[in-house]
C-alpha cells in the first residue's frame, strides 16, 4: 500500500480529478514526505550531500542524460546546490536500511494550466528495474493531483532509458521544447482523468 502525508489531505475522494478539483485552492505542498512499501521521499537537506552524491558519482547513471559528467563532484556540487534552492526536491529513501538512494524534484507548478513537472529523477543502479522508480512517481503522482490536473516531465531525446521509464508508468509523450539550457526535450504528460495508480 503506498501512504502519502499531507495535512489537509481529504481520505475519501473518489478520484484523483475531483482531489484536484476539490484542493485547488490549497496552496501546492512542495515538501511533502512520502511514504510508499518500498520508498520514503522526504525534503532535500543540506548534510544528504554525501550520501546523495555517494550514488551521483556512478557514471553510469549519467551515461544517457545531456549533462553526462553529472558524476564528478564539482559538477554535482552546483546540481546538489540547485536543488536546494529550487525548494521541490526529494531525497529517496530505501526503507530497507534506510538507505538514500536517489532524489527527484517537483517543480515548474502553473496555476493557470493547473500543472507541475517532476522530473531531476535518478536513482543508484542497484535499484533500477522498474519497482522502485515505479513507486516513487506513483509516490509523488498522487501527491501531485491533490493539487493539479497535470503532470509533464521532460527527458532528453537521448535518454532512451528515462523515455522507457515514462511510458511504463503511463504518460504519453505530448511534444517538446528547450530546456533550461537550451537543448531541445521531449514532454511526456500524465492527467489527474488518465492516469491509473
Amino acid at each position: 500500500m503506498i501512504l502519502w502525508r499531507c495535512a489537509a489531505m481529504p481520505e475519501n475522494l473518489d478520484s484523483p480529478l475531483k482531489m484536484a478539483a476539490k484542493l485547488s485552492s490549497m496552496p501546492f505542498d512542495l515538501q511533502p514526505v512520502l511514504q510508499g512499501d518500498l520508498l520514503q521521499l522526504r525534503p532535500l537537506r543540506p548534510e544528504d550531500f554525501a550520501d546523495l552524491y555517494g550514488v551521483a558519482s556512478d557514471p553510469l547513471i549519467w551515461e544517457q542524460h545531456p549533462i553526462k559528467d553529472r558524476y564528478k563532484e564539482t559538477v554535482f556540487r552546483g546540481f546538489f546546490r540547485e536543488s536546494l534552492e529550487a525548494g521541490g526536491t526529494l531525497i529517496v529513501i530505501d526503507t530497507n536500511g534506510d538507505k538514500i538512494i536517489g532524489s527527484s524534484r517537483l517543480h515548474g507548478l502553473d496555476k493557470d494550466k493547473s500543472e507541475v513537472e517532476i522530473g531531476w529523477s535518478f536513482l543508484a543502479r542497484s535499484h533500477w528495474g522498474g519497482i522502485y522508480n515505479r513507486e516513487m512517481k506513483q509516490l509523488m503522482l498522487r501527491h501531485a493531483f491533490g493539487f493539479v490536473t497535470s503532470v509533464i516531465f521532460v527527458v532528453g531525446p537521448q535518454n532512451l532509458r528515462s523515455q522507457k521509464a515514462m511510458e511504463k508508468i503511463g504518460a504519453v509523450r505530448i511534444g517538446s521544447r528547450p530546456d533550461a539550457n537550451g537543448q531541445i526535450s521531449l514532454v511526456y504528460q500524465i492527467t489527474a482523468s488518465t492516469w491509473q495508480p
